[in-house]
């Protein structure tokens, strides 16, 4: 994939939200978007005709983060009130509330079969969820974490967390392993690359590092954005070809994934870019901010 390639025009700019945008996702086909913010409330979006669809309110408290099943058909979302809750996306209706974490949380994932939600709290656990259990107590509890967990990602059979303590943490959830690999820097974003071999770590010294899953060395380092306060995304294009990510100046940057050099940085928000997505098959990426907006670039 060449630099021509990148999603570098604004294709449009999605209003609607009362205050910061904390994080904007493609769901799983790329046909529509979710974002989440400031404003407790949860927007779902097409982007590609910049529509405006449904607003989803709930929540006591800002909204953190939000994913959506394969199939479209719930979602998932988690913030500053402590709680985890599981939605019907047709009807709004809210399913289940999930509680126990401790204080805010910060990230949210369902597994592959779209049964168990993962939440990450600022209470330094990761905590596993039934959806279809009408229990209100989590099927799984890990809390080796030494500061607040700020992301979680989820393969077949782990759990990966990141955090502020420094750490990128795998669980094999079938024999019940722990992995624990440190990166001396607080980790606010961890994002899988698509063929699953790395794991790109966003942290708070202004550096995404890449690293590899297998035996947890450092393969790269990607620089010159500003992160030291901001919980910010970062993600690898479709292809795997480049690193994307977002700065607390409004820019976003794109890396190449091998030599790191910055093949491409632009202007994207007029403040902290919070939240980047990659199309999960067209050149398309959506960002989103503290000003508000949520923005959609194609080539």
């Amino acid at each position: 994939m060449s630099v021509e390639d990148l999603p570098l025009k604004e294709a449009n700019v999605l209003k609607g939200h009362e205050g910061g945008v904390l994080a904007a996702r493609f769901n799983s086909d790329g046909n529509y978007i979710l974002s989440c913010g400031k404003d407790r409330t949860i927007r779902l979006w097409n982007p590609h005709r910049g529509i405006h669809i449904k607003t989803y309110k709930s929540h006591g408290r800002e909204v953190r983060d939000v994913h959506v099943t394969s199939d479209n058909s719930k979602l998932c979302s988690c913030g500053g009130d402590r709680q985890v809750f599981y939605w019907d996306v047709a009807t709004g209706r809210v399913i289940r509330k999930f509680r126990g974490h401790d204080g805010e949380v910060n990230g949210v994932k369902f597994n592959e079969y779209s049964s168990v939600v993962v939440s990450a709290g600022y209470d330094q656990s990761l905590r596993a969820w039934d959806c279809r259990s009408h229990s209100t107590e989590p099927i799984q509890v890990i809390d080796t974490f030494a500061d607040s967990v700020m992301s979680v990602c989820l393969t077949k059979t782990e759990i990966i967390g990141g955090s502020v303590d420094g750490t990128v943490r795998t669980f094999d959830i079938r024999i019940g392993r722990e992995i624990s690999d440190s990166l001396g820097q607080p980790v606010n974003c961890i994002s899988m690359s698509n063929d699953g071999n790395c794991i790109l770590a966003g942290c708070l010294d202004s550096t995404v590092r890449l690293l590899d899953r297998t035996t947890g060395e450092l393969l790269q380092e990607y620089k010159a954005h500003t992160n030291k306060s901001y919980k910010l995304d970062c993600c690898l294009t479709n292809t795997d070809a480049h690193v994307t990510g977002g700065s607390e100046d409004g820019f976003v940057y794109f890396w190449d994934l091998v030599d790191a050099s910055v093949v491409s940085k632009f202007r994207a928000h007029a403040s902290v870019v919070t939240s980047v997505s990659y199309h999960p098959k067209e050149n398309c990426m959506i960002t989103s901010s503290v000003d508000g907006t949520i923005r959609v670039w194609k080539t």
